[in-house]
This record gives C-alpha cells, sequence and structure tokens, in this order.
C-alpha cells in the first residue's frame, strides 16, 4: 500500500533526484508517444520506460522524512506513478494502428502524407484494466456510435 510505497522511495536513498527521472521519462514520451508515433518508436519506449522505472526504484533519492509534510515525497509518488501511466499510454498507442484525431501514426498515412483513420476496426472507446504489478493489462473495449456527427478524416492541406 501507500506506507510501503513511502518506505521504498525514503529507503532507496539513490543518486538520482525524482526531477531528473521525471525529465527522463518525459523525453521519452515526447520523441515515442508524442503527435507523429511509429510502431517501432512506441516498442522501443516501452522497453525503455520500463527500465527507467527500475532504475526509479533502485536509484532515486527522495530528501525528508514520511513524517514531515514533504513536497518531495510527494512529487517522487506522482512521478512513480507516472511511470505506470507512460507505459499505458505507449502501449494504448501501440494498438491503435491507425491516424486519427491528432496523433499520427507513421504506418498510416495515404500516399500524399495525410492521415489514414480506420474506423472499421478503431471506431470504439478503449479502457485498460489493470491486473497487477507486472501483468499486462487487459483491454476492454466499447463501440461508438454516432447519432449526429458523421466521422471524417482531417485534413491538414
Amino acid at each position: 500500500g501507500v506506507e510501503s510505497k513511502v518506505k521504498r522511495l525514503l529507503g532507496a536513498k539513490g543518486s538520482r533526484s525524482v526531477d531528473t527521472c521525471y525529465r527522463e521519462l518525459g523525453k521519452v514520451m515526447f520523441e515515442a508517444c508524442g503527435m507523429s508515433r511509429t510502431a517501432e518508436g512506441l516498442r522501443t519506449a516501452i522497453d525503455t520506460i520500463r527500465g527507467l522505472k527500475e532504475d526509479y526504484w533502485k536509484d532515486v533519492r527522495v530528501l525528508g522524512e514520511a513524517s514531515d509534510l514533504n513536497q518531495e515525497l510527494e512529487k517522487a509518488g506522482r512521478v512513480a506513478d507516472f511511470f505506470e501511466l507512460a507505459e499505458l499510454m505507449c502501449r494504448d498507442a501501440l494498438q491503435r494502428t491507425e491516424s486519427c484525431g491528432g496523433h499520427f501514426r507513421e504506418e498510416s498515412q495515404t500516399e500524399e502524407g495525410e492521415a489514414k483513420r480506420d474506423d472499421e476496426r478503431f471506431c470504439h472507446v478503449t479502457a485498460w484494466e489493470f491486473k497487477g504489478v507486472g501483468e499486462t493489462p487487459a483491454l476492454h473495449r466499447e463501440p461508438l456510435e454516432f447519432e449526429y456527427v458523421k466521422l471524417a478524416t482531417r485534413s491538414y492541406k
């Protein structure tokens, strides 16, 4: 629970600041899971995030005590959660093999370089179910139904 997470964060006594680890995660997400994405980049990002998460728990240094009002500890807990969220975002982006909305899968484009949607396979909302630490989350889909708005491909020309 929370108490064991706090003990683990304060007990690591590593050499890296929470901010350094956070910036490193942000760089991975910006480069691999930003507006333009590739399957290869997302797979690499997932592996990189797992490594960063492992290193975080071993080598993070959180100053202060659990009994004090400790903003550094609060931030460390949030960043620990961000590793989980980042991996899930990359996993979700990897399974969505279309270009849609503001996200562009480089593998899914027209000859003119425009976004190529796949409404037949991806016209749904997804939710991921946590299955436990180290376990693959379960993907749940709910179809989208449009009554007043018609689906359309966004053109950037």
